[in-house]
């Protein structure tokens, strides 16, 4: 069976004056199912409010766009209001209840990139609304809301029967949301874009990894993520992950052309990728980018909160640990011919800038 690794842009499937849900369908992106993995967008206008809800996947949210507030509740735990901005990962587990705000006028963008091995449906992922016309409070009756909450009956219709409203609603302008508390950051998000730089190599690129040292909670999840700016016409050195991890990758910024190349030596993926693409890498699959003169920019997950990747050029190359007559025996070349190999990319890592 032949993969379909070719990157897709996601799709509206619901919205209205406060903003729109966006998501990848696995039908169009079948390595989404086969990964399990769960990939979606929500845009939120000015005074925009995406309803309190739980999702039946374990995520990694990124903010790609604008500022606002994000309202999370961890199981039994008091609700916690965040700052949140461009650049922001937030961990969100199982069981987590979010809802989310934008006051600004630039357009809040957030990206969700989850595991979905134990979602109702492999690919995607399934919200359930505490409020809403589709929340919890339609579906039970007067009698079970009544009894569960204390309430009377005359309360409890005017409850239920004011769930008129949509998954994103467009709030007044003068209605009064909870402010948001720096303290509450803490542990919950980390800033991609400030964080110190995992790696940073001139005229190359700057990575920032995601992993339990800087945001424990991403070990409650089980994903890994880094976010990627590879400069212009800069490569990124050809590698996998060596752990069996899934890599999902969505380009934030920029283009640049993209290789893959799969079981029995065979490129399964040739193709420019630019902002707005999602595609996936198939364990143990080798994969290599060049950026475009603009430079390029992506956010990937892994499925594993630790991920361990091997590369197969500059100085952490796997072949510089080989030993010569091992390589001259493996590729059939003289000594002379190893040694120009062997010796290229000495000091470079991971990114290579553009030839002179």
């Amino acid at each position: 069976m032949e993969l379909d690794l070719t990157p897709k842009l996601a799709k509206k499937l619901y919205g209205g004056d406060g903003g729109a849900y966006y998501a990848w369908c696995p039908n169009e992106l079948p390595m989404l199912r086969e990964g399990n993995i769960g990939a979606a967008k929500l845009v939120l206008e000015k005074n925009g409010f995406a309803l309190p809800r739980y999702s039946d996947s374990a995520k990694v949210a990124y903010v790609l766009q604008g500022s606002g507030v994000a309202g999370i509740v961890l199981p039994e735990k008091e609700e916690k209001v965040l700052p949140i901005k461009k650049g922001d990962a937030i961990a969100l587990p199982f069981g987590v209840v979010t809802w989310w705000y934008n006051k600004d006028d630039i357009e809040l963008v957030v990206l969700f990139l989850g595991d979905t091995s134990k979602a109702h449906k492999s690919g995607s992922f399934t919200d359930f609304f505490l409020t809403g016309c589709n929340g919890i409070f339609t579906g039970f009756s007067t009698e079970f809301v009544s009894r569960a909450w204390d309430l009377e009956e005359s309360v409890v219709k005017t409850l239920v029967g004011s769930q008129s409203k949509t998954e994103i609603v467009k709030l007044d302008p003068s209605w009064k949301m909870p402010e948001p508390k720096k303290e509450h950051y803490n542990g919950m998000a980390l800033n991609c874009e400030e964080a110190p730089l995992d790696v940073d190599i001139k005229d190359g690129g700057k990575v920032v990894v995601l992993n339990t040292k800087n945001l424990p909670l991403v070990g409650e999840v089980g994903l890994g993520a880094d976010l990627v700016r590879l400069n212009g016409k800069a490569m990124c050195s050809p590698g996998f992950s060596c752990d069996s991890a899934l890599q999902v990758t969505y380009i934030v910024r920029g283009s640049g052309r993209v290789q893959v190349v799969g079981v029995d030596g065979k490129r399964v993926l040739e193709t420019t990728i630019k902002a707005g693409n999602l595609f996936i890498v198939p364990r143990f699959f080798v994969v290599s980018k060049i950026a475009d003169p603009d430079g390029m920019d992506w956010f990937s997950i892994i499925t594993t909160p630790n991920p361990v990747f091997t590369h197969l050029a500059g100085r952490t190359s796997v072949w510089k640990a080989l030993s010569p007559e091992v390589l001259q025996a493996a590729f059939g070349v003289s000594r002379d011919v190893e040694q120009k190999f062997s010796s290229k990319r000495k000091a470079e890592e991971i990114f290579f800038p553009p030839p002179n």
